[in-house]
């Protein structure tokens, strides 16, 4: 596709005067559209493009153009009103499919983060509160996206950044002091949280005594104090909070580099703020930046307390980032209801460290939901544990392995920025367009492999059916996915393409025998190939293929 799009630009260019920047689109044909002995595999709409640019004649376009293609070794045919088809030789499926076949790695790589270092910071928990099901999203979007950027040649650093002081710390440990409980575990932590948001909101004098904890409990952090029950309470609170965060990660495979707590860089984004007045000027006792100067919104970064807010943590938290690692590009992962928020943020950096603004790439995501619509807030209770998703889905697949490919192909099979929803008995099915399904059409490659015999193919003299046609076209169009998927930062189109290889491959193994026909030794090639674009693209998102199923 790629040779096609190529060759195409380069005609045009010769043929007409059009813009330097003109773009050809070149897309797969339906399958097996054909007129008479014609085959289409590719097709494109640029000479009806062309036609309103130019003023002519779609078809009389695509004449001058296929003339020109023709001594390209490829096959053309103009169809309705000005597409252009193209027909490949056999040959040329045949030869990808050895390539493929003979070194699987090197004939789909991708260079587009070669030499590149590059910082994901995705899942974003806060201590002192539970992980709910959007956090079990993201850390399985922010994985997946992280090995795109590992497979296109990058260095990927995985980071981590949460709220270990503020006011939901405050909250919690006063609802935790009214209980007098110091052996507290992680459940009571969760159940303090919600008791303390309702006194805060409910309950003047409860609100003014969480205010004056947060300031105590901000100099707790900062000093790195342990001589009251309070810190002591604070930093057991702490740790069983990132020993939860760590079971959990490691349950999903997921592994991070580095958690950076806001204590650890509310001081530079403090600072960072009091160095530049003229952009975040005193207002009312508060540094503020004044957004609608640029058609955002203003937002307080210093409070008058003198205590750095969520915003001047993150101005630090990007300086910080930029210190450890000199990154090419940082890749903030978050929901979308901070799309607004992160706008101010860069925008206020944007005017004195331009540059790293421009190396920021911030995705952002929709809500999780069960069927029905449940939303989920950890703020009033009624949020949807992240481990009881996990739980839940083993219980039902019976396995481990089974359940991770299960939620994790559930939840990345969609376009990252809307919102989803996730049905466990969907996601757990064997038939339709699961993770489970996907597992089941790569065990059945590896044992048809496994009973095999180890003849020599001869791909060079070998002719394809239509359906090994239909399953090489697959072959040839995955390395384009992938860059897509990597331009993108879309896992979303592996899964697609994996689901449609999965259907191509059982509809070639219904048709076209295998162990004991005569072409045994060429099939078992393409069944190889499938197996190892399977492991491969399941491994993008960080699904593994069991033995046995």
């Amino acid at each position: 596709m790629e040779f096609i799009k190529t060759t195409l630009e380069q005609i045009i260019h010769d043929l007409f005067d059009v813009p330097a920047d003109f773009s050809v689109e070149v897309t797969p044909a339906p399958e097996l559209e054909s007129t008479n002995s014609f085959r289409a595999d590719f097709a494109t709409n640029v000479a009806m493009k062309l036609a309103g640019l130019l003023r002519k004649n779609p078809r009389e376009v695509a004449k001058l153009i296929t003339a020109k293609f023709d001594s390209s070794g490829i096959s053309t045919e103009i169809a309705g009103p000005g597409f252009i088809n193209f027909m490949l030789p056999d040959a040329y499926f045949t030869q990808n499919l050895t390539n493929l076949h003979t070194d699987f790695d090197k004939n789909i790589s991708c260079n587009a983060y070669k030499n590149k270092n590059v910082v994901t910071e995705f899942s974003d928990p806060n201590p002192f509160k539970v992980l709910h099901i959007g956090h079990l999203y993201t850390s399985i979007m922010g994985e997946s996206i992280s090995r795109l950027i590992e497979y296109a040649g990058g260095t990927v650093h995985r980071v981590n950044f949460g709220g270990d002081v503020g006011l939901h710390v405050a909250k919690t440990l006063y609802a935790l002091e009214n209980k007098n409980l110091q052996d507290f575990t992680i459940e009571d932590i969760a159940a303090a949280y919600v008791e303390g948001t309702r006194a805060y909101d409910e309950d003047d004098s409860a609100k003014q005594a969480i205010v004056q904890l947060n300031k105590t409990i901000y100099d707790i952090s900062a000093k790195d104090l342990h001589d009251s029950q309070l810190a002591q309470d604070y930093w057991r609170g702490r740790k069983l909070s990132y020993a939860y965060f760590d079971d959990f990660y490691a349950r999903l495979g997921v592994h991070f580099e580095k958690y950076y707590p806001e204590s650890s860089v509310a001081s530079k984004g403090l600072q960072i703020v009091k160095e530049h007045p003229e952009v975040y000027p005193e207002s009312d006792g508060a540094l503020v930046f004044r957004g609608e100067d640029y058609g955002l919104h203003t937002r307080v970064f210093v409070n008058r307390e003198g205590l750095p807010t969520y915003e001047a943590k993150d101005v630090g938290l990007l300086f910080t980032k930029n210190d450890d690692y000199h990154f090419d590009e940082s890749v903030v992962i978050t929901g979308n209801d901070i799309i607004d928020y992160m706008k101010v943020v860069l925008k206020s950096i944007e005017q004195y460290a331009p540059d790293l603004v421009a190396k920021t790439l911030h995705i952002t995501h929709g809500n999780v939901r069960l069927p029905g619509n449940q939303k989920m807030s950890s703020r009033k209770g009624n949020f949807i544990k992240a481990v009881d998703i996990l739980n839940e889905v083993e219980q039902k697949t019976g396995d481990k392995t089974l359940a991770l490919a299960a939620i994790k192909y559930g939840l990345l099979k969609y376009r990252i920025g809307g919102n989803i929803e996730f049905d466990v008995e969907e996601s757990i099915s064997t038939t339709g367009n699961s993770g489970i399904y996907l597992l089941y059409s790569a065990v059945r490659a590896n044992k048809i492999l496994s009973s095999t015999s180890n003849s020599k193919p001869n791909l060079e003299n070998y002719t394809l059916s239509s359906e090994e046609i239909i399953l090489n076209k697959k072959f040839l169009t995955y390395r384009t996915v992938l860059e897509q998927a990597v331009r993108e930062k879309a896992p979303h189109l592996i899964a697609s393409y994996l689901f449609d290889l999965a259907q191509t491959f059982s509809r070639f193994y219904e048709t076209c025998r295998v162990k004991g026909d005569q072409h045994e030794a060429e099939r078992a090639v393409e069944v190889a190939v499938f197996a190892k674009t399977m492991a491969h693209g399941l491994n993008l998102l960080g699904i593994n293929i069991p033995e046995e199923m």
